[in-house]
């Protein structure tokens, strides 16, 4: 069965520019995604899609594929993961080459690592499944959500008022990482979300939305403490 990493990797990201090979802790961000693909030893190919030359050339450089650019279609701020995925398989087909799996791996996804695609890849591959995605709990239980309604505090959900956390029912969000899917399966649905879903809990202290500076160093602070704890230091 063979198997596609996507790192998709477009070249105009506005609120941090250059986003995508913007120096993370001493490397291009992009590098993480591209040595965890590598290094998981999963995948046939591990490519990246993007409209940017600058950025192909870093991807070369740490390893990845870039067997050609992005069309104009998936390059604009409209353009969906689902539109630039079926580009890539479309024109993989097109030279004569299929596959069954594949994973699509964010560039800004450090806390990404080749074990987790593996056990990953293997949970996906011993199931029915049609998708498996990363998804972490949310730090504080959203049932016990309050609301401003006419200037005043109100339980949005007054029926948990006096639940106590440990017993409300654990609520999750996708980690914005990777997903990994069927392609037969991603093609019948068109939509990641749809189908059979597999959950791959992964902690908090792997997750973080990078959309701003802030953002930014949160996450190089998140990765150094994570690798001080897997290090010994």
């Amino acid at each position: 069965m063979k198997k596609l990493a996507i790192i998709t990797a477009r070249g105009g990201s506005k609120r941090i520019p250059r986003k995508n090979i913007k120096e993370f802790c001493g490397r291009p961000i992009i590098a993480y995604s591209i040595e965890a693909a590598l290094g998981s030893g999963v995948f046939d190919r591990v490519m990246v899609s993007t409209d940017d030359r600058e950025i192909a050339e870093v991807a070369v450089k740490y390893g990845a594929e870039v067997p050609f650019l992005r069309s104009e279609k998936t390059s604009d701020d409209f353009a969906t993961t689902t539109d630039v995925i079926f580009e890539v398989l479309d024109e993989y087909e097109k030279r004569g080459e299929y596959f069954a799996a594949a994973a699509c791996i964010y560039p800004t996804a450090p806390f990404v690592t080749a074990q987790k695609l593996k056990d990953a890849m293997e949970k996906l591959s011993e199931s029915d499944a049609d998708t498996l995605i990363p998804v972490v709990a949310f730090s504080y239980p959203p049932q016990r959500a309050l609301v401003i309604r006419e200037g005043s505090l109100v339980f949005r959900q007054p029926e948990y008022l006096v639940s106590r956390s440990q017993d409300l029912e654990p609520l999750y969000h996708d980690a914005g990482q990777f997903y990994l899917f069927r392609t037969e399966s991603y093609r019948r649905n068109g939509n990641l979300m749809l189908g059979k879903i597999l959950p791959f809990p992964v902690s908090e202290l792997e997750v973080q939305d990078i959309d701003n500076e802030t953002d930014w160093a949160l996450a190089e602070m998140k990765y150094r403490l994570r690798n001080g704890r897997e290090n010994g230091d």
